[in-house]
């Protein structure tokens, strides 16, 4: 953002933003199916990952038509994706704060975070075609259509199916990719993020004209999504440890795996606006006050 601001010259060339991007995806779901392998099935297993997929799919729902009181379908959809979707950074600083506690907590959690990215992805893609002007102005409304660019849809399909190569492969196939998709992911982020700071910088003026409204947003919406992710681990009995990811999980905000589906399939949206949002409001308010907040709140409930 500072090369923005103080006109420095520095720029990314053009196709390599989007390589960033297809890596990231790649990188995030092969680890969350090698998890899920890793860990197997139980109930309690598929009871946790049946309610992530849920909230992933509910809350940017409810969050859509929170966000239209002020803004466009566009941008109210990609908002809500990223809502819905998850902070792979702040499920790491969880998992090292329950390690300080000496809290246990399940492999599994890492393949939730895995399958919380597309359904976040897929549910904001639909409601860009159900309310968005241009499919009304270009003829009318396909569901076909619709399900069709969801499913397909170039992030989304890399993404679920790194999941499922990750379960397929398993140890062998982590071992042969493990250099690729681990060793390498923190550097092509970090020029991910440099290359996502400078395009939120050029706009970050947008942010402006409903400033209060989305700070607001920002704050309050992931107090309320931990709320409900911890009623919902207390109803299926989970531990405390889980409880805590689970809640983290539904009160982040993705500021890399949707932002970068986001950039692709929704163009018309503005990048400042969710990327803002998530990264410089919802990320820190996280990881200062969230997850001992939650903690708190899951030791109040007797999770």
């Amino acid at each position: 953002m500072l090369a923005i601001f103080l006109k420095s010259d520095l720029e990314i060339p053009a196709p390599l933003p989007k390589l960033f991007s297809l890596y990231l995806l790649l990188a995030i779901g092969f680890k969350g199916g090698y998890e899920l392998e890793e860990s197997g099935l139980n109930p309690e297993i598929a009871m946790t990952i049946a309610a992530a997929i849920f909230m992933a799919c509910i809350v940017p729902i409810y969050s859509f038509f929170i966000l239209k009181i002020k803004l466009d379908a566009y941008n109210a959809a990609a908002i809500a994706a990223t809502y819905g979707s998850i902070s792979a950074v702040t499920f790491i600083t969880a998992t090292s704060f329950l390690k300080a506690l000496n809290i246990s907590f399940g492999g599994h959690m890492v393949a939730a975070l895995a399958l919380m990215e597309s359904p976040a992805i897929i549910v904001g893609i639909v409601l860009v075609r159900i309310f968005s002007n241009s499919d009304k102005k270009a003829g009318g409304f396909s569901w076909g259509e619709v399900l069709r660019e969801a499913f397909l849809n170039g992030s989304v399909f890399l993404l679920i199916g790194s999941v499922v190569i990750g379960m397929l492969t398993g140890e062998k196939g982590w071992e042969k990719l493990h250099p690729f998709t681990q060793e390498i992911f923190y550097g092509v982020l970090a020029f991910f993020l440099l290359d996502m700071g400078m395009v939120a910088a050029r706009r970050i003026k947008d942010l402006s004209k409903t400033g209060s409204f989305l700070i607001a947003f920002s704050v309050f919406m992931p107090v309320a999504n931990a709320i409900l992710g911890i009623i919902i681990a207390k109803f299926i009995g989970i531990s405390a440890g889980n409880a805590l990811l689970f809640a983290v999980l539904c009160a982040s905000a993705s500021y890399i795996a949707v932002p970068a589906a986001m950039r692709m399939t929704v163009p018309e949206a503005n990048p400042s606006l969710y990327v803002s949002m998530a990264l410089a409001l919802t990320f820190p308010f996280n990881i200062i006050v969230g997850i001992p907040l939650y903690m708190n709140i899951i030791k109040a409930m007797g999770v």
